[in-house]
């Protein structure tokens, strides 16, 4: 727009010139023209690339935060720590397979677990016979048989001390018991009655015996001894104390 102005101003003294030269009254050289209005401003140029990215600044204060390194290597293992406090017991699991079973016992290393025991009774309310051999009949206990009923006598499988004991109900007349190892007797027990009464005495004494051994109950000149269902018992009974498994 403004350049427009100024070539018409040129133009205009020109033609000037021209009309003052032809009267001879125009000088040899032309004036200077006035300096132009300036023009507008141009245009913003375009948007330059993104620079890189600066490093961190060093901070103005010992505690800010400084640049950031590179990871560095793992460190060498420290030492364990205090063993903590035992957890709770978790939940019972489920029960195991059956094992293969093992191989047979030997008797002989076994023989303190070995036991034995009984306990027989009469079953009559007849008396015995005077100086004669009990018999007991009806089998109460007997976990290793070792009771024969057919000789009414206890017979030793297992060496070792038992101890034999007996309760004997007596009625009219007097008892006496006697504790028999191999024909040899050990003990007599003897109860005296008072007339029409009835009464139950009892003894007993451990005895070391070997296999093949046995023991039983005689009467001796007293022989008051009976049995009459639910109202009375005789029992003689027996039990292995303790087994020895260096002696036959």
């Amino acid at each position: 727009m403004f350049g427009g102005h100024i070539i018409f101003g040129t133009l205009l003294v020109g033609s000037l010139c021209l009309s003052l030269v032809s009267t001879d009254t125009c000088p040899s050289g032309g004036m200077p023209g006035f300096p132009g209005i300036p023009g507008f401003p141009g245009r913003d140029g375009r948007e330059g690339m993104k620079g890189d990215k600066g490093y961190t600044g060093i901070p103005l204060k010992p505690d800010e935060t400084r640049k950031k390194g590179e990871k560095g290597e793992p460190g060498t293992r420290g030492i364990s720590g205090k063993r903590g406090p035992q957890g709770d017991f978790g939940i019972m699991g489920p029960p195991g397979s059956l094992g293969v079973p093992g191989e047979p016992g030997n008797l002989d290393a076994s023989r303190s677990h070995l036991q034995s025991a009984f306990s027989v009774a009469r079953s009559t309310r007849a008396h015995p016979e005077s100086n004669s051999l009990i018999r007991f009949s009806r089998v109460i206990t007997d976990i290793n048989k070792d009771f024969s009923t057919t000789e009414y006598k206890f017979v030793c499988k297992i060496p070792g001390t038992y101890y034999f004991v007996f309760h004997a109900s007596s009625t009219e007349k007097h008892l006496c018991v006697n504790l028999i190892h191999d024909e040899k007797k050990l003990a007599v027990f003897c109860d005296h009655m008072q007339k029409g009464n009835q009464q139950v005495s009892s003894g007993g004494l451990a005895v070391y015996l070997k296999e093949n051994e046995k023991v039983w109950l005689t009467t001796g000149t007293y022989n008051g001894l009976f049995a009459e269902g639910e109202k009375a018992d005789s029992v003689f009974s027996g039990f292995l104390i303790h087994a020895h498994t260096h002696t036959k």
